[in-house]
């Protein structure tokens, strides 16, 4: 794997020919997808496209099929300790979202991103510098104020604030979001995208996986079109976003309108 001058991966993600299952289903087949390092990319699609089963590939929550070469590298690496990947690629679910108990306070969410755990325990240990981190890192988000506030009792905008914090605590290279703006307002969905622009803007990459349109944000490059199982096309935005192409990757007429760097989809 060549890796640059900066000691970053020239990929964030490699997959050659990957079968995955989840349960007896199988979800993809000589399944094939590269992602570049310090590339901002969208990978859109609709509903049973495989976005969750990619997600989940990354997370390395779910594993392929055994192959050699191993179908699937991280930053060019096959095996990965989980403890050190989180430096490299921080991940924000809507899956992560639903699990944390009603208890929990948003402090702890943030703290739980330095074990991976869904809230804190006794035995988890946070240094003087971790505190600080997390301390900063909410005022950066705007969420200092909620900091003692019950994860559960909190909107979904502020939710979201506390998972990104939960991530960035790591200070990873590599940013993926799932549907960031999914359930949120329109204060705080342009809110939560302007964050998405500075990070991108301060040097992270961002890979966003979504079929939110709307949530690409300018900074974000190139585009992968996944349906059902397979990626369809892949490309500079400007080429791979149109009317054609989507309303393919949909099966609906879709009809594309663009301001200010965004897009939106309107019926074709």
């Amino acid at each position: 794997m060549m890796v640059d001058g900066g000691g970053h991966c020239a990929h964030v993600l490699e997959i050659q020919n990957a079968t995955v299952y989840r349960g007896s289903t199988r979800v993809f087949e000589n399944f094939s997808l590269t992602i570049e390092g310090r590339r901002n990319t969208a990978i859109l699609g609709p509903n049973g496209a495989g976005k969750t089963t990619l997600l989940k590939l990354l997370q390395r929550e779910l594993y392929p099929v055994h192959s050699e070469p191993p179908a699937v590298r991280i930053f060019g690496q096959d095996r990965w300790d989980v403890w050190e990947l989180r430096a490299h690629l921080g991940v924000v679910s809507s899956d992560l979202q639903q699990h944390y108990g009603p208890y929990v306070s948003g402090r702890d969410v943030v703290l739980s991103g330095y074990y991976s755990s869904i809230g804190t325990y006794d035995y988890q240990n946070f240094s003087t510098e971790d505190l600080a981190c997390a301390a900063d890192v909410m005022e950066t988000l705007g969420v200092s104020e909620l900091e003692d506030k019950l994860f559960a009792s909190m909107s979904t905008g502020q939710q979201r604030r506390f998972l990104l914090a939960r991530a960035l605590v790591n200070e990873p290279d590599t940013l993926v979001l799932d549907e960031p703006t999914s359930g949120l307002d329109l204060t705080a969905t342009f809110h939560y995208l302007q964050t998405m622009r500075t990070l991108m803007q301060s040097g992270r990459t961002l890979i966003l996986v979504t079929h939110h349109i709307h949530e690409i944000p300018p900074e974000v490059s190139h585009i992968v079109l996944l349906r059902a199982g397979r990626v369809v096309m892949q490309g500079p935005k400007e080429s791979v976003l149109t009317d054609d192409n989507l309303s393919v990757l949909f099966d609906t007429p879709v009809k594309l309108l663009a301001g200010n760097g965004y897009y939106q989809a309107i019926p074709g």
